[in-house]
């Protein structure tokens, strides 16, 4: 018996573009990098060192700027690559935490658990980005 195909499998069984999940991961790479980066300076800049404190600043408007090509890359990889949606989503959040950071830099009550709150989402992007299963196309 000859078997059919539908698109939707014949697309589900093709990985997601290599150069596009690529892209992505390196930019998450770079955001989880920027982030860690940004809270050791953060946490200098508290303890005293507030020379320090310049430099958090800087390093967040980066890592905001690394947010903005991630969210890029992951509707590039959602849309047109039929990847997952949700790190679009995840990525988007992280661009308006980031925002809010950015206005909320002297209420440390919701600077840090916003700070927190960036992490964990570039963290879950980061792990599913790096897994397997991100190569894998919707139907």
């Amino acid at each position: 018996m000859q078997e059919v195909i539908t698109q939707g499998a014949a697309a589900q069984g093709r990985p997601v573009s290599a150069g596009l999940l690529y892209g992505l991961r390196v930019l998450v790479v770079a955001q989880a990098a920027g982030l860690i980066v940004a809270a050791s300076f953060a946490g200098q800049a508290v303890n005293g060192d507030q020379s320090l404190s310049d430099t958090h600043v800087m390093v967040g408007m980066v890592v905001h700027l690394i947010a903005l090509l991630q969210i890029v890359a992951a509707v590039l990889v959602w849309r047109p690559g039929r990847g997952a949606g949700w790190p679009a989503l995840a990525s988007l959040g992280l661009f308006l935490i980031g925002m809010g950071q950015h206005f909320s830099w002297e209420m440390l009550g919701t600077h840090v658990p916003s700070g927190l709150t960036l992490f964990g989402l570039t963290v879950a992007v980061l792990i599913w980005a790096w897994s397997p299963r991100a190569a894998v196309r919707r139907s």
